[in-house]
């Protein structure tokens, strides 16, 4: 249910945002509650590394099947490096992120941040979006607060926040191009969830 669920109705709200039919949310709510008859068990596997140029990375997989998982894990880290359990993730913040835009002209995200306790914000990639950090366990809290500070949330999710991102001015055009490249195609591949890489800006 998702009301008792907060993982659950984030990923509900997310599936209505991007006009999902109903009977396919039910469906695979079903499926991964194990009321379909079929079993299918997923697993929630992270995996750290570097990319080119020391870039550090988290990389988050959800799959049915770990082994194949982690040979094609393996095989996209070969032009960076694939590192040990908390070879990465110390340097890295677990945190929510909540990414929204302002649904009335005078919303105001640093007023919005500290009234609905988030800990932090920033401009986000696309015009008018701010991202809101928060504690990994207010995430739930934050985003219910932030629609009566002015902000309708676009998405919320738990996240890693790098604490010391490596500046992409201090790479050459040609290593940030590596880097990004080595990003874009772990970020394709099927079992990849989400992708945090150090790299500020």
């Amino acid at each position: 249910d998702p009301k008792d669920n907060a993982r659950l109705r984030l990923v509900v709200e997310q599936a209505r945002k991007v006009s999902m039919p109903k009977e396919t949310l039910d469906r695979a709510i079903k499926k991964g509650a194990g009321l379909t008859g079929e079993t299918v068990h997923f697993d929630h596997v992270v995996y750290e590394g570097f990319a080119p140029d020391r870039v550090p990375v988290v990389v988050e997989c959800l799959t049915d099947n770990v082994n194949r998982t982690a040979s094609e894990v393996r095989s996209l880290f070969r032009k960076g490096q694939l590192g040990m359990p908390g070879s990465v993730t110390w340097d890295y913040d677990h945190v929510g992120m909540i990414e929204a835009e302002p649904a009335a002209p005078d919303a105001d995200a640093a007023v919005a941040a500290i009234e609905a306790g988030a800990q932090d914000f920033e401009a986000g990639d696309e015009e008018g979006t701010t991202l809101f950090i928060s504690d990994a366990a207010d995430l739930d809290v934050v985003s219910k607060a932030l629609p009566d500070h002015g902000f309708k949330v676009l998405s919320a999710k738990l996240g890693y926040k790098a604490k010391n991102p490596v500046d992409p001015s201090t790479l050459s055009a040609e290593a940030l191009e590596e880097v990004e490249s080595f990003l874009a195609e772990i970020d394709e591949s099927e079992d990849v969830q989400n992708v945090y890489a150090g790299l500020g800006g």
